[in-house]
This record gives structure tokens, C-alpha cells and sequence, in this order.
């Protein structure tokens, strides 16, 4: 699915030819109302950050075969089509640094049904994008929640454009949510199940962690009892499964506002631990704002670790418990009343030599945050010393981005680029 913008949000890259950098690649939509004969283009102007190269400079990429301006005019069987992109390679020896950049263009395309005063049309359009350097080798593993395309996927998203974003910027995991994400959830056709392994194929990308409900309030007149919590967790279980994923993170009621978990908590997942086992899938409780990781929350999830002794029950931190500036925007459904903000939106701060001590149980890292700006500047959590941490830990496993700032289209993918050229760049400083 194309995005209504002409220059593309994905596609935004360096270009490597024997080992070296050469240029760089922006990917287009056609600006027409139709599509067009490639003989019919005119040249496309490319700015980026103040540097310009002319109209028949670029060359052209249309259905697999790379063209120059000229060889494109020469052409009588190539078309861009409206549902086609262009990919557009532009010279630059080194390319461009990792990070935000500014582009502008200008296509120019040939209408001969319009005078020949007039039938050389220009386009014009600018964004902001991120070009992400490659993940560092070994060490943190990179993946992307589909929480961070709420309000697109499904909308001006598919799946597979998620999939796709994901891949772009080279991270190799997904996460899903199980209910938020899943056709026909809890039993999707299985035409569906097929598409998502070929998609996973398509793409290179390993499922990760599956987010489950225990909706233990979701009675009127009672609470779930713990052989109901367990079934609903066994079901997403099996699904996760199914699907190919390798931890769940069960989201239990919860009874305070310090996120205290209902107490049937601890007989569902021991109810379901064998079944964990069996599909070899690691439970992961999730520590979240306000709950800090000194806590008795923590605490309990850690006791269950020692009693059970199951490699099948871990932790998954969310780094929203690390921010250290507060955040007023991008919390649908929350109100702020009378200035005070719900105790979760409020900075924990939380330092990271509680990570440090927490970290040989912990499964899994949502990478929570909420804003990034232009010069790759995390405006609440503290990216550095996160990073840092992990690594001085020797740490490996998935670091999955989840935005949850403002939700204008399009905008959570731009800021997922950005996080991933961050925490990129800081590996490469601190490995």
C-alpha cells in the first residue's frame, strides 16, 4: 500500500557497491491522477539538506530495471504505474550520515494532452527522513512492536506494510498483540495463519513476543477465577504458537494504581507452565510504570522464578520506567485533571543498577518512548545509559521498539527510524 505523501516513508537509504558507499536511494510515488510511459518522464530534482542534483542526474529504478534519464526517454515498454513505485539512486560517494535529513524533490513528468506551454508538469515535495545505520554485530537484537503503528495498521497500513517498514530499517523481529493485531482473533481463518508465515519469509523476520490479555474484570458481577485465567492464557498459548513466537506477555488486571497484578496471577501461570514447556515459550510479566523494579510486584515475579525453577517464566521491562521527563501527549483515553498526571505518566527514573541486578532475569525489552527529535534526541528516557547497561552486561537479547507519542499518521514509522539510528549508533559508541 502506497502512502498518500509522493516521497515514500520506507526506501530511504545508503547505496553499497563493491564494499563502498556511493549514493543514496529515496523511494516515489507517481503525483499523477494516472499512470504514465516511463517515456514521459522528465527528470526528477533531488535536495537534500541544502545540496542539490539536477533533474538528469538520478537514475530511475520501475518494475526491477534500473534506467538512466535518457535510456528511460528511449524506452516503449515501461511504465510507472499509480500502483508502483519509483526507486530513486542518487550519487553521493560516502552517502549520507546516519540520522535525519531534510529532502526535497521535484518530478517532472510530460503530459502531451496539455499545451506545450504547459506539458511539463512539476510535482513538488519535501519530509524529513532517517537514514539507520546497520545493526552493530552481535549483542542487542532488534525488533519492532506493532503497538507503534496504532491508528495506521489496519487503516493506511497493512500487515505486510508493517512487515515491510520493519525490514526497511533492518530490524529482524515483530511483536504482535494477540487480540489487537489478529483477524478473527482468538480463531483466525487459517488462509490467514499461511500469509503471515509466507510474510515472515518474505521479509526475514523472526516473531518475538506475543501480547495476551488476562482480562480478570471482564465479568460484572465477578472476577475471573484462576482456571478461567489459565484457559485464556493457555488459548493465546497456542496461538502464539501457531504463529511462531517464542514469549508471551500475559497483562493481567490489575487492583491498584501501582499496577498490583490480581491475585489469581500466580495459579494461572503455574496452571500453565507446563504447557509454556511443551511449546517452549517463555512467560513474561510485564514491569511497567509505576511499578519501579524495587517493588514487591517485582519482587514477587522474581520469588515465583526461584520457587518454580522454570526457565519458562521471565521479566519484560518496559523503559518507560527509566524516563526522566514527564509526558503529557499521546495517551488517548487518559485525562489530565486539575494539572496532576496519573502516576504512570509521572518520570520513575529508575537507575540502572537495578537494571543491571534485575537483568539475568529478564527475558525481554520493550524500548517504550515517546519522542525523538531531529538531532536523534530522546526527549524522556535515557538511551545512553540504557544501552550502555545492557551491553556491559553482555546482554542479547530483543530490544523492541514501542512508540507511544502522538499518533498522527504515518508518524509513529518516522520516530521508530529514529529510535533505531540512535540506539544504533550508541551500540557502536559503547561496544
Amino acid at each position: 500500500m502506497l502512502e498518500r505523501s509522493i516521497i515514500q516513508g520506507r526506501g530511504f537509504k545508503n547505496v553499497e557497491e563493491n564494499g563502498r558507499i556511493t549514493g543514496f536511494q529515496i523511494v516515489l510515488r507517481n503525483p499523477n491522477y494516472r499512470g504514465t510511459a516511463a517515456s514521459l518522464l522528465d527528470g526528477v530534482d533531488v535536495t537534500v539538506d541544502g545540496e542539490h542534483w539536477e533533474s538528469h542526474v538520478p537514475l530511475w529504478t520501475l518494475q526491477g530495471k534500473t534506467h538512466t534519464l535518457e535510456s528511460l526517454r528511449a524506452t516503449t515498454d515501461v511504465r510507472w504505474q499509480l500502483d508502483e513505485y519509483a526507486t530513486i539512486t542518487v550519487p553521493k560517494p560516502g552517502g549520507l550520515s546516519a540520522g535525519v535529513h531534510t529532502i526535497e524533490v521535484t518530478v517532472y513528468l510530460r503530459r502531451p494532452y496539455f499545451p506545450p506551454a504547459v506539458s511539463r508538469s512539476a510535482f513538488p515535495a519535501s519530509a524529513k527522513a532517517t537514514i539507520v545505520p546497520p545493526v552493530p554485530a552481535g549483542g542487542i537484537r532488534h525488533a519492532v512492536s506493532t503497538y507503534s503503528y496504532s491508528g495506521d495498521i489496519y487503516t493506511s497500513m497493512s500487515m505486510e506494510d508493517v512487515m515491510a517498514d520493519i525490514a526497511d530499517m533492518g530490524a529482524t523481529g515483530i511483536e504482535i498483540l494477540g487480540e489487537g493485531n489478529i483477524p478473527g482473533y482468538p480463531t483466525p481463518d487459517p488462509a490467514w495463519i499461511d500469509n503471515w508465515h509466507a510474510m515472515l519469509e518474505r521479509y526475514s523476520l523472526t516473531p518475538t513476543n506475543y501480547g495476551s490479555w488476562i482480562d480478570t474484570a471482564m465479568w460484572h458481577d465477578r472476577d475471573l477465577t484462576e482456571d478461567e485465567g489459565a484457559a485464556q492464557l493457555q488459548l493465546d498459548l497456542r496461538l502464539a504458537s501457531q504463529l511462531g513466537f517464542s514469549s508471551i506477555r500475559p497483562k493481567f488486571g490489575v487492583t491498584s494504581f501501582q499496577l498490583d497484578p490480581h491475585p489469581i496471577w500466580e495459579g494461572v501461570v503455574e496452571r500453565s507452565l507446563d504447557l509454556a514447556e511443551e511449546l517452549d515459550i517463555v512467560i513474561c510479566p510485564e514491569i511497567h510504570s509505576p511499578t519501579p523494579i524495587k517493588h514487591p510486584v517485582t519482587q514477587g515475579y522474581i520469588d515465583f522464578i526461584e520457587r518454580t525453577g522454570s526457565k519458562h517464566f521471565k521479566l519484560l521491562v518496559d523503559t518507560g520506567i527509566f524516563q526522566t521527563a514527564a509526558v503529557d501527549d499521546g495517551h488517548e483515553g487518559i485525562e489530565v485533571e486539575d494539572g496532576k498526571r496519573p502516576a504512570f505518566l509521572e518520570p520513575l527514573a529508575v537507575p540502572m543498577a537495578d537494571l543491571a541486578e534485575v537483568l539475568p532475569h529478564v527475558h525481554f525489552i520493550q524500548a517504550k518512548f515517546f519522542e525523538i527529535d531531529e538531532n536523534l534526541h530522546d526527549l524522556h528516557v535515557p538511551w545512553e545509559d540504557i544501552v550502555k547497561t545492557l551491553q556491559d552486561a553482555g546482554w542479547e537479547g530483543w530490544l523492541s521498539s514501542e512508540y507511544e507519542g502522538r499518533r498522527e499518521p504515518y508518524r509513529g514509522r518516522e520516530q521508530v527510524r529514529r529510535q533505531h539510528a540512535l540506539v544504533r549508533q550508541l551500540q557502536a559508541k559503547h561496544g
